[in-house]
């Protein structure tokens, strides 16, 4: 079996083909390893923490949402939210007609040490930016970016940093956007045993 650790950079496809009329990349510019998959998905302008394996009975078992795997982000946003918005995010959501999941949200006191992003986010000096900390156990399709919109903080910067409890966690120490590696003994028992 087969477990590897991307950092998916910013503008990447989290697939290995793209058929559109102009083609963008994919994860097969950047792992040259056959029939693996991703663990769930990455939009393309969101970057960070992709687990891919050949294991399909844990992909499916991370990527189920009745299964309620924690996943960390890093998000930056427009303007600074106070405790009312936070709380918000916390409690669940209404996003059309469904209601998220409860979070665990909390306001970074400073800005993460991430590698810039290519291009960079724009920047506009009249509107303050602030980076949040959310633990989410579901993953709706664009989902941290429709639950900061709801609350009026639009999410200009989107990276997954961790797979996992606090205790029981995979994260991307060691990579930079781009690299990989295959997953520790320790990582892929601790994946195997999340129920």
């Amino acid at each position: 079996m087969k477990y590897i650790l991307f950092y998916k950079p910013y503008g990447v496809l989290c697939q290995f083909t793209d058929n559109s009329d102009r083609p963008r990349p994919t994860l097969k510019n950047y792992l040259p390893i056959p029939e693996i998959y991703p663990v769930g998905r990455l939009d393309l302008d969101s970057e960070g923490l992709l687990l891919l394996t050949d294991n399909g009975q844990l992909q499916n078992r991370l990527a189920n949402p009745k299964f309620a795997h924690p996943r960390t982000y890093c998000v930056q946003i427009e303007r600074i939210p106070d405790e009312s918005a936070l709380n918000k995010l916390r409690n669940g959501v209404r996003i059309k007609n469904y209601c998220t999941r409860k979070a665990k949200v909390r306001l970074l006191s400073a800005e993460p040490n991430f590698p810039p992003r290519i291009p960079p986010i724009r920047d506009r000096q009249s509107i303050p930016t602030c980076w949040l900390e959310m633990t989410l156990t579901e993953g709706k399709n664009r989902q941290v970016r429709r639950m900061t919109a709801a609350v009026g903080f639009p999410t200009l910067r989107l990276i997954r940093i961790a797979l996992g409890s606090n205790s029981q966690q995979i994260n991307l120490t060691g990579l930079e956007p781009g690299q990989w590696r295959n997953l520790t003994i320790q990582e892929i028992d601790m994946l195997l045993s999340f129920r």
